[in-house]
């Protein structure tokens, strides 16, 4: 097992550790669920907690092609010397507003996404002065209410001025996109309706002459769940790090898929308390006996979420235990009930499951969100530990 270690082997306060072998295993995993398709893989907000370069590598391993981002500031990184990610991996990023690194995108060949008539005029412009054509492709808005260009007049417009900037060459129109509002709800009508709306869309743009390379809809649940959605590309997001997009699609061993993520710390304190002992802001937690207590050294400025407090779980010696209290910005506390761990002791927050630990779904149970939040949201002050880089271990 490779690991990335804290400087001149010092130990950690806390830790994410990252297993890079199940971010392969579960793009192997996605691509066996759309074998007729090229998968991008999404790596957007630092590979939602992750870390954007070293999952985009593993991924790339894996078998990913493309990879996808949110801001064009994320798919420049992922271009820059050192990286690491091969000249040949598409990279796409989507979202933009006026005045956006434009040129930057174009020398970086990156695929980006146009919504509108105003990033036409922006990326076309940037062609010019990169003397370079650029790599486009065309939003619709099918239902999500989001990004994307809406039908009717507008695809009409955006579909035409693609094709006269495409004629002129400033650019290549590369693809054809839209986004799944309800995918993660099984039957939901406005799945089947989106995908009607997205094969009229783009069949109208292949009909005034676009040519697309690709054409996608599929993020993580539709990748899992809806075959007729694939097309020429999936892209999933949060399923490549081995998290579910919904409990009412299955859990991660249901899917096929491993957690990434297992965060962790070291107890800062153990100490005995009388019973009747307040803990933490508010008192909201009171000690009902003699008891020992355990600080754990996260807080909702590492993104343990506040929302949580007196409801978190956290396995400690092999035995599940509560946040006792309310979570506060560096730290929490939680109730060992007369156990005795030293000083040090591993407080596990969330990991696969494996050893009895929480699961990143337990943490979105008890502060009312989703597993997404939950390891997108830690901090930069709690490292990212990558074990099994470069095998499958």
């Amino acid at each position: 097992m490779n690991e990335t270690v804290a400087p001149g082997g010092a130990e950690l306060r806390a830790r994410a550790e990252i297993d890079l072998a199940a971010v392969r295993a579960n793009v192997r995993a996605l691509r066996e669920r759309a074998p007729g398709a090229a998968l991008m893989a999404v790596v957007k907000a630092d590979g939602y907690g992750h870390g954007a370069v070293a999952c985009a590598r593993a991924a790339v391993e894996a078998g990913a092609t493309w990879l996808g981002t949110a801001t064009p500031q994320e798919a420049l990184a992922l271009r820059a010397p050192g990286a690491g990610v091969p000249a040949g991996v598409r990279i796409m990023c989507w979202l933009w507003t006026p005045g956006g690194p434009w040129r930057e995108a174009v020398e970086a060949d990156l695929d980006v996404s146009l919504s509108g008539m105003w990033a036409l005029r922006e990326v076309t412009e940037a062609a010019r002065l990169a003397g370079r054509p650029a790599r486009v492709q065309l939003k619709a808005d099918t239902g999500l209410g989001r990004g994307g260009c809406q039908p009717g007049d507008d695809w009409a417009e955006l579909v035409a001025g693609a094709l006269r900037a495409e004629a002129e060459g400033l650019l290549r129109v590369t693809g054809l996109w839209s986004h799944f509002a309800c995918a993660d709800e099984p039957g939901h009508p406005s799945v089947a309706a989106q995908l009607t709306r997205f094969r009229e869309m783009a069949a109208y743009a292949e009909r005034q002459g676009i040519d697309p390379e690709v054409r996608h809809i599929a993020n993580s649940p539709a990748t899992l769940t809806l075959p007729e959605s694939h097309f020429d590309l999936v892209r999933p997001g949060i399923a490549m790090y081995g998290v579910s997009p919904s409990p009412e699609i299955g859990t991660p061993a249901d899917l096929g898929l491993r957690p990434v993520m297992t965060l962790s710390a070291a107890l800062a304190l153990v100490k005995h308390v009388p019973g009747g002992h307040g803990v933490s802001y508010g008192h909201h937690y009171v000690t009902p006996g003699a008891t020992t207590l355990g600080l754990v050294p996260l807080g909702y400025a590492d993104g343990i979420p506040r929302h949580a407090s007196s409801t978190g779980p956290v396995l400690v010696e092999g035995k599940w235990r509560t946040v006792a209290g309310r979570i506060a910005m560096d730290q929490f506390v939680v109730d060992l009930g007369g156990d005795e761990p030293g000083p040090g002791a591993e407080a596990v927050l969330f990991g696969p499951g494996d050893r009895g630990e929480p699961t990143a779904e337990d943490w979105a149970q008890a502060a009312g969100t989703i597993a997404y939040e939950i390891v997108t949201r830690i901090g930069t002050r709690v490292p990212r530990v990558y074990v099994n880089e470069g095998q499958d271990g």
